[in-house]
């Protein structure tokens, strides 16, 4: 079987949680159980210094791991996440402007990436190419090319890979999807989530930045080259020229919970309308403060997600069977209810707690996989399902027309 054949494959139909097959170059990067696994994180803003890092940093002594190099074009943020580093470690990590120049550090052994969603492929696969192992945020890509040769990559590799969607390793999550594959709800025709908001999140990223403290060209990458501008670089998240917005940004930890507890991969269609109703104002920010999406999978089940950044009220996460409901609107508590069954039984009998299943949690359960080889909680084919899902939606949107995925040759298209 040729190698591309075995990545079209695993990116089709790698089951979750099961150990991956171990080339020799793998085996080769397993650390000894004293051997210190060297961190770089890429991107030191909100989700590499307060997540990612913070993230390890309880579990560095345990797991002897360190964080040694950091990586960010402004220089404000990856002088303060080295400086971190040094009150953890003892030790200031290196700081880089370009992740090429981290990425050639052979003290590196494993890289965070925590950069804009613009940036995720072509971190990922330069990660991979330097055969580093890597936890990747999300969502992996903007596009379907880069998202297959990104994922290609990777594969190709063998690296370990673990992507951002965190949620999946709640113990709370891991409950509801072992709830869920018992059948209790009945038959489940819908999956459905609005995720409101007062205003966009990305008008709390905005703040002044003097162009000589980034490295402005770095943060574009491969996009248009176009003049310095404070507001596009700190507040990226409202610019599609950097991300496709919420469907995909905060959309695609939904899509992978519905794929984690349901067992689903790749939807058959999407459709899509949103737009900018609510926030017109002199900062010009193009990404939809209002959307629906709407998924339909072979499975038998409609999957909905909306957003609202112009009224917080009206929240809600529910998968809703003949039987009864999930409703999982409190990712820690989730509630099993006979609420609208239409064909309930009586097997559900008033408001249930959801019984947790212990996991570690997602930084721990990484760490633990380098040394392992196993296949992370959320591996590369689950960042690449929800990925495919998302763009689906994003490309429906900007045409206004439905679209389809094929499995085998790896497409979206019009259909």
């Amino acid at each position: 079987m040729s190698n591309e054949k075995t990545r079209r494959t695993f990116l089709k139909t790698a089951a979750v949680g099961t150990a991956v097959s171990m080339t020799a170059a793998s085996y080769a990067r397993v650390p000894g159980a004293n051997d210190r696994i060297r961190i770089g994180v890429i991107g030191c803003g909100g989700r590499g210094r307060h997540a990612h890092m913070t993230g390890i940093q309880p579990h560095a002594k345990d797991q002897n791991a360190e964080i040694v190099a950091v990586c960010d074009p402004w220089r404000q943020r990856r002088e303060e996440a080295a400086e971190t580093c040094k009150e953890w470690f003892g030790k200031r990590a290196k700081d880089y402007v370009s992740y090429r120049d981290m990425l050639a550090d052979d003290q590196v052994d494993a890289v965070m990436i925590a950069s804009c969603d613009h940036h995720h492929t072509t971190h990922l696969e330069a990660v991979a190419k330097a055969k580093k192992d890597v936890y990747c945020e999300k969502p992996l890509a903007m596009d379907m090319e880069s998202l297959k040769r990104a994922c290609d990559a990777a594969e190709a590799a063998g690296i370990v890979v673990q992507v951002g969607t965190q949620l999946r390793s709640l113990p709370s999550m891991t409950g509801v999807r072992k709830l869920y594959q018992t059948g209790i709800l009945g038959k489940v025709a819908r999956i459905e989530q609005n995720r409101n908001g007062s205003e966009p999140y990305w008008y709390s990223r905005l703040e002044p930045l003097d162009p000589k403290d980034t490295d402005w060209d770095e943060f574009l990458m491969d996009r248009p080259k176009e003049p310095f501008s404070a507001e596009r670089y700190t507040g990226w998240y409202g610019y599609l020229s950097f991300t496709d917005g919420p469907v995909t940004n905060l959309g695609c930890h939904y899509l992978d919970l519905v794929h984690y507890i349901t067992g689903a991969t790749f939807p058959n269609s999407a459709v899509c309308l949103g737009g900018v109703y609510t926030w017109k104002d002199e900062h010009n920010f193009d990404c939809p403060d209002h959307v629906q999406a709407l998924w339909d999978y072979p499975e038998g089940f409609m999957v909905s997600y909306t957003t609202n950044f112009g009224n917080s009220a009206a929240k809600s996460f529910k998968i809703l069977g003949d039987q009864g409901m999930l409703d999982l609107e409190n990712w820690s508590d989730p509630k099993l209810s006979a609420d609208g069954g239409s064909k309930n039984k009586g097997i559900i009998r008033g408001v249930n707690d959801v019984e947790p299943v212990d996991m570690p949690d997602h930084f721990l359960d990484w760490l633990q996989c380098l040394r392992s080889r196993k296949l992370c909680n959320a591996p590369l084919s689950a960042g690449y399902q929800h990925a495919v899902a998302g763009t689906m939606a994003v490309m429906a949107w900007k045409t206004g027309k439905r679209m389809i995925y094929d499995r085998e040759k790896r497409e979206i298209r019009e259909g």
